[in-house]
């Protein structure tokens, strides 16, 4: 049986090459020696926009509670492109995905525990997921300041924007004083978010039901927003409650 033998292997570029490549190099200051720059991460612009209007206590927030992380989940995987559809597929991509609807999370525990950094932190992980993700975030108290009757604003059409945005964050739900137009501002808001499947993310302080535990007894949300809110809730939103204690206190 006859043997071959490899040729011993070849530089891929020749000592003349290189060497006239060092001399291109050196006339333009450049040293060949000089380690490479180190891989930085891109930048995500949905991300980096939604940091501008997050506020300065949750802008290193990130979703890690469990039932929040499947919540990303779900709305990532249901994203969908803008024009996935068109008939002129060859025209080029369908785009960035969009939120295209969801299930909604009611956030609910003690005062501290967490349950705003996780919305935040849930807006920020699906911005980082490549989502394109038009949102809003408002407390309830300024909500309902908002849609007060003034001069040169339609507040009808203010709450239509706010209904209609494909992400919802509505902080701290029962925290202000409770009234008959309230109410109705926000089973306006829910009751449509809710029949169109728009993901909404609720905070509140207060228990949706008693808990096991019931002396002392404790306010309840359906005290302070009533029946008809606390059904649309039921029906839309995954309860997850908080229970730790006040981060607020911890840090200081």
């Amino acid at each position: 049986m006859s043997r071959y033998r490899l040729a011993d292997p070849q530089p891929a570029v020749s000592d003349r090459l290189q060497a006239r490549l060092a001399a291109q190099l050196a006339a333009r200051g450049i040293d060949a020696t000089t380690p490479a720059l180190p891989d930085t991460p891109e930048p995500i612009p949905a991300l980096e926009a939604a940091q501008r209007r997050i506020p300065a206590d949750y802008r290193d927030a990130f979703a890690d509670h469990p039932a929040v992380m499947t919540w990303v989940r779900t709305i990532a995987e249901r994203a969908t492109a803008p024009n996935a559809d068109d008939h002129n597929p060859h025209w080029g991509s369908g785009g960035r995905r969009v939120i295209a609807g969801g299930p909604s999370l009611l956030l609910w525990g003690n005062t501290g525990a967490g349950k705003t950094r996780q919305a935040y932190g849930a807006i920020r992980s699906l911005t980082a997921a490549g989502c394109a993700v038009r949102w809003h975030a408002i407390k309830a108290v300024d909500l309902f300041g908002q849609m007060r009757q003034r001069s040169g604003v339609d507040v009808e059409w203010l709450l239509r924007d706010i209904a209609r945005v494909p992400l919802l964050l509505l902080d701290d739900l029962g925290a202000g004083k409770s009234s008959e137009w309230n109410e109705e501002i926000t089973f306006r808001l829910l009751a449509w978010r809710g029949e169109h499947h728009l993901p909404t993310l609720v905070t509140t302080n207060l228990a949706p039901v008693p808990p096991a535990d019931t002396a002392p007894p404790r306010p309840l949300l359906r005290d302070k927003v009533g029946d008809r809110i606390l059904s649309r809730l039921s029906g839309m939103c995954t309860g997850v409650e908080f229970d730790g204690p006040d981060h607020r206190f911890l840090r200081n």
